[in-house]
């Protein structure tokens, strides 16, 4: 009796969708640690750093100046073919 339990248990481990669901819950436990894990915890921050919210506000209390980027390199060659039309209806988020 104890013999065909264990071989219907070994026939019915062996069908894929039962290994598929076994990879499955290993996958999302493994997830689950990795994700929610002390070490994933939120870092606070000292007061200096989290005073500023960007680079720029950053920069002007530390006494540098922003300055835009040039909108095309010097050194860029032109585009090789035909100028392209601009389009019709431009699209506006």
């Amino acid at each position: 009796m104890t013999s065909r339990f264990a071989n219907s248990i070994s026939t019915a481990l062996r069908h894929p969708g039962v290994i598929a669901l076994i990879v499955a819950g290993v996958t999302i436990a493994a997830m689950l640690i990795v994700d929610h894990g002390p070490w994933n915890r939120a870092k606070t921050q000292p007061a200096h750093v989290a005073m500023y919210a960007t680079t720029g506000e950053a920069a002007h209390a530390a006494g540098a100046e922003v300055l835009p980027t040039s909108p095309k390199s010097p050194i860029e060659p032109a585009r090789p073919g035909p100028r392209t039309s601009p389009t019709v209806n431009p699209v506006t988020p």
